[in-house]
């Protein structure tokens, strides 16, 4: 582009060179990302996408959208951008598996008050990284450059999956009856949520990025941004030739806010405290922030990420996939028969 032309919109703090440098950068990265259903380039006004729906009755779109939250503090306090990107993506397509589809696509949207075309790359390279361990094409998105909107060298992220699922297929949580099983897949820590007061607690502590975390070989900068983990080949294997009846993805609100969402109103989840490993940085949050378990477990994820419901004998055969997968996963409860005035989630700490 002439420079002239641009000068008054660079003279407003609008860069277009940077924008246009950016698209260069992040072209390879993007297309690295392309399944067989895309039909169009990166740099369009939209995004086309044709979707494979051969052998399926009756296609269903399913739709999520979620950003990262204020866990991106951490990431301009430490300086740190290329994991935050996998959490944009982890939090919209956790959220359209448990309904039992398969990711098709996703969007991003970045916005920022100066463009720094690095910075914003190697968030990009996280949100093409996400994309891949997922199975879903980076199909498009926006970059946004608004000066004044944002503090120096801060940004904000949104995403947006649309996935798909044959309508008989689709796992709602309505089937789910006294007797089933709770299986948990471990997450790498806590993920996307809570981190206004990880935040509070983390510089309360008087810990620096680089010191190492108590019960860990890692630093909090490593921990604390460690992404969310993406359960797309977990429950595609397991849906395969497997049927569950209900999933779950832990985000804000923790167990007891998340799990009653798919399960039937006349049962509760009986879970047992203790039946998984939690990793070592709930045991700091809670030692810091002098919390009780039941307030950690409506708050954080505690080491359970995603939680897959189904009857005994398929709950037998779910676990040792998961192990041959490399998931950590444990059987973490039951359910059982709500009785009058009773919450849907019950923890026991015996």
């Amino acid at each position: 582009m002439s420079s002239s032309r641009s000068d008054a919109y660079t003279a407003a703090g609008v860069d277009i060179n940077a924008g246009n440098e950016l698209v260069q950068r992040i072209k390879s990265m993007v297309a690295s990302t392309h399944t067989h259903g895309v039909i169009s380039d990166i740099g369009g006004f939209g995004g086309l996408f044709r979707p494979d729906i051969s052998g399926m009755q009756s296609p269903v779109l399913v739709s999520g959208t979620d950003g990262v939250g204020t866990k991106l503090k951490l990431a301009f306090q430490f300086d740190k951008h290329d994991t935050v990107g996998i959490d944009l993506v982890a939090m919209s397509v956790n959220d359209c598996l448990v309904l039992g589809a398969k990711p098709l696509f996703f969007l991003d949207y970045f916005a920022c008050g100066k463009l720094d075309v690095s910075k914003t790359a190697d968030v990009v390279s996280g949100v093409c990284e996400g994309c891949r361990q997922s199975g879903c094409t980076l199909l498009g998105g926006e970059t946004a450059e608004m000066p004044s909107m944002y503090a120096d060298g801060e940004y904000d992220l949104a995403g947006f999956c649309v996935g798909i699922v044959d309508s008989p297929k689709i796992v709602d949580g309505s089937t789910i009856s006294v007797g089933d099983v709770i299986i948990g897949l471990g997450s790498s820590g806590v993920h996307s949520n809570g981190y206004s007061l990880v935040r509070k607690l983390f510089d309360a502590s008087g810990a620096k990025a680089d010191d190492i975390m108590p019960g860990t070989d890692r630093t909090f900068a490593d921990v604390l941004l460690a992404p969310t983990v993406i359960y797309a080949e977990q429950v595609k294997n397991i849906l395969r030739d497997l049927t569950v009846k209900g999933m779950v993805h832990i985000t804000g609100g923790g167990f007891y806010d998340n799990i009653p969402r798919v399960l039937p109103s006349n049962v509760t989840a009986s879970i047992k405290f203790g039946s998984w490993e939690r990793p070592a940085v709930f045991e700091w949050l809670k030692q810091q922030g002098d919390l009780s378990w039941p307030e950690m477990l409506q708050i954080f994820n505690c080491g359970i990420g995603y939680i897959m419901i189904a009857d005994r004998a398929t709950a037998d055969e779910i676990l040792p996939r998961l192990h041959a997968m490399n998931t950590p996963a444990w059987e973490i409860g039951t359910i059982t028969r709500r009785k009058d005035g009773e919450e849907q989630v019950e923890v026991s700490f015996d």
